[in-house]
């Protein structure tokens, strides 16, 4: 994939499917910022990580005039909550929504702007296949939904200008996420082909929706599924 030298803004490099993305872009030939609270997981000569807590409104906003001249924009970051009916967890529900989708909409408020401006973007959002829904994930469906809401207004935004912005939307995938305490008693469930998805089948997927190849694909919602889409 070609990528001139471009940079490419990263959320959540330090693990998980951020990491992967980040990586991969890395052995592309881009450059590449990562944003993550956690300390940086790469070395290497073009990647830069910038500390920050990307929850924190501020913080967000003061970490988005450190990113001039990016061309393209993935927003990996995340957490998972878990909760039935009866248990839900206000708490839960903000964390999620300023990580998944208040971090997403500061970053590409002040991104997409110069990226149309240059005539040229990419913009790819980490999505679920559980913004379907799903028991127990209420909290977590309803922002990952979000993104798919805000990834079509802005993709109809900037159609014209050479930018595209769309939403990847894996299924269970092997990552820390899966493995994370908070959801012990809500263990992930294997798609049909048997075991979870892997971070680099993701990053593969990014890397496309990247490449110059993918001009005409904006406002999707693209799932990796493992054959989990297959029933109806």
């Amino acid at each position: 994939m070609p990528s001139d030298g471009q940079l490419a803004v990263v959320t959540g490099t330090s693990s998980g499917i951020g990491r992967a993305i980040a990586q991969a872009l890395l052995e592309g030939g881009w450059s590449v910022t990562g944003l993550d609270l956690a300390p940086a997981a790469l070395n290497h000569p073009r990647f830069r990580a910038v500390n920050v807590d990307l929850a924190n409104a501020a913080a967000t906003d003061a970490a988005a005039t450190q990113l001039a001249g990016a061309s393209a924009f993935v927003h990996a970051a995340g957490v998972l909550r878990v909760g039935l009916l009866g248990a839900l967890q206000a708490e839960h529900a903000e964390l999620m929504w300023k990580l998944h989708v208040a971090a997403a909409e500061r970053l590409a408020n002040a991104l997409l702007p110069a990226m149309a401006e240059m005539g040229h973007g990419r913009v790819v959002l980490v999505g679920s296949r559980v913004a379907q829904g799903k028991a127990g994930r209420s909290q977590y469906a309803a922002t990952k939904a979000a993104l798919n809401g805000m990834a079509r207004s802005w993709a109809a935004e900037v159609v014209g200008r050479g930018v595209t912005v769309n939403v990847v939307s894996p299924a269970a995938t092997q990552t820390a996420m899966t493995e994370d305490p908070a959801r012990q008693a809500a263990a992930p469930v294997l798609p049909p082909i048997g075991r979870l998805i892997r971070p680099d089948e993701v990053a593969a997927l990014v890397l496309f929706l990247l490449s110059p190849a993918a001009a005409a694909i904006t406002g999707q919602d693209i799932a990796i599924c493992g054959g989990a889409s297959l029933p109806r």
